[in-house]
């Protein structure tokens, strides 16, 4: 049997990730060349000639006289954190398969669990704000999912007041291989909730497959076609063909999630789904995962921590 070419990659190792960024001075260079990949150039002018301030860690523009420095304006803007600490949060997040808790991150990287969860929050966010950018393409599945247990009282089943809806989706190649995920909360399973969805996520006129669900016909007014696969009710459908990989994308990151976090905030959950699919959609050169997400955090705005406390409204 022919082995998985994206299984048996040659990975990134703990050994090879030093090697590259275990020194201060390898990080700043990563960062510049991040940053500025043919030089220097000034955020206010675009001018190239530049000059290094001796007493502070600022280029200063010749043109505009504009300084800023290797991390202003980035995701990493005013850290007070090592350099070093932070590639070594985004290597572990980025080589791990089942999901990696604040907690764990605090005792590998070395800092306490508030400065953790903030990394981590940080470096989530700009893994979902950069795959939000790519609409899914080729053939989609789609399903419906909800995260979360019943309150002892409470309305069972869908409608408990306890469960949070979200959105599975997963584009297949012509050879009906799984290539890109899209896991995204949404407010209901509505159908100006599946339509609003679409259009930011779905490119037009892709073939969405999904199950009976009515809400889900709202993926043709976003200029898709759908062929919906109903259910009826019927236990044997559940292993249909058409339902294939997103059923084991949604098992895979239940089971990540219940095992590597002892909860999971509702209002946080959206970049908690967003850490799979980023490390799924780049899954496939993994010794270039971790400069993909320093490149995306070197072109990600600053995040206050008011801003990461807050929920996200919608996927």
């Amino acid at each position: 049997m022919a082995k998985n070419k994206i299984q048996h990659q040659k990975g990134y190792s703990l050994f090879e990730f030093m090697q590259n960024y275990g020194t201060e001075n390898q990080c700043k260079e990563a960062l510049f060349n991040w940053r500025w990949p043919n030089g220097f150039q000034c955020p206010m002018c675009q001018e190239d000639v530049h000059c290094q301030l001796k007493t502070r860690p600022i280029y200063q523009c010749s043109r505009c006289h504009h300084q800023t420095s290797l991390t202003s304006n980035t995701l990493f803007s005013n850290t007070k954190l090592p350099l070093t600490k932070w590639f070594l949060a985004m290597f572990l997040l980025t080589q791990s398969k089942s999901g990696l808790s604040a907690m764990e991150l605090k005792r590998q990287v070395g800092v306490n669990y508030d400065t953790a969860w903030k990394m981590k929050h940080k470096l989530l966010q700009a893994m979902k704000e950069n795959d939000d950018q790519v609409p899914l393409d080729g053939i989609i599945q789609m399903d419906d999912v909800y995260w979360g247990s019943e309150q002892r009282g409470g309305k069972r089943g869908r409608g408990s007041s306890n469960k949070t809806p979200f959105v599975a989706a997963v584009s297949l190649n012509k050879d009906g291989h799984p290539i890109h995920m899209r896991m995204s909360v949404i407010k209901g399973f509505r159908s100006s909730e599946i339509e609003q969805w679409a259009k930011k996520h779905l490119k037009a006129t892709r073939i969405v497959i999904s199950d009976g669900l009515a809400c889900f016909t709202a993926v043709s007014k976003a200029g898709c076609r759908h062929f919906p696969v109903v259910m009826g009710g019927r236990l044997e459908l559940l292993d249909h063909k058409a339902f294939k990989w997103v059923n084991i994308m949604i098992g895979n990151v239940k089971n990540a999630l219940r095992g590597s976090c002892h909860s999971v905030s509702r209002k946080h959950l959206p970049r908690y789904l967003a850490e799979f699919c980023f490390c799924f959609n780049h899954q496939f050169d993994l010794q270039k995962l971790l400069s993909e997400l320093g490149k995306i955090a070197m072109f990600t705005p600053p995040m206050p921590y008011r801003l990461l406390k807050l929920a996200e409204l919608n996927g």
